[in-house]
């Protein structure tokens, strides 16, 4: 089943179960998944799962961001929106890798890539976006290969 069908089946569960938060933010995620596909198709490429897993990541990213504003703002209203559509998006993506996980993953795409300088950066990252699309917040990851490469 792929991930666009989970998106409706999840959401006729939601309406039929009354869950005002699950299905605002699943048609979120179907709306900006729809602007993907256009974007996309204006390219002459397809949305794959793996495309869906970083709008998801995004989607997550954006909205903690939000949290932490709403949170120091006093905005408890708003800060527990927040905390409710992260909680649903992130009920889409796969369980993501803890710390060790994460450097073993690097130090693996670091041997596999043969990288032996930070100019081999960008094909360790595409190494691992490829294999962990979606298991890790990417941003950290390449601070750890860079930091990794630097110390090579």
């Amino acid at each position: 089943m792929s991930m666009r069908e989970d998106f409706t089946s999840e959401l006729k569960v939601a309406m039929k179960a009354g869950d005002k938060v699950r299905v605002g933010a699943i048609r979120m995620i179907t709306a900006a998944l729809k602007d993907k596909d256009i974007e996309a198709r204006g390219l002459g490429k397809t949305v794959s799962d793996d495309d869906i897993l970083a709008l998801l990541q995004k989607m997550v990213k954006s909205r903690q961001e939000s949290l932490e504003i709403y949170e120091k703002a006093g905005r408890d209203d708003l800060a527990q929106q927040e905390s409710g559509e992260i909680a649903v998006i992130r009920s889409f993506l796969p369980e993501p890798l803890d710390d060790s996980a994460v450097e073993a993953a690097i130090a693996a795409a670091i041997a596999e890539t043969g990288a032996a300088s930070i100019k081999d950066m960008g094909k360790v990252v595409a190494a691992l976006k490829a294999k962990y699309a979606g298991r890790m917040d990417f941003a950290k990851a390449s601070a750890g290969v860079k930091a990794k490469l630097n110390a090579a």
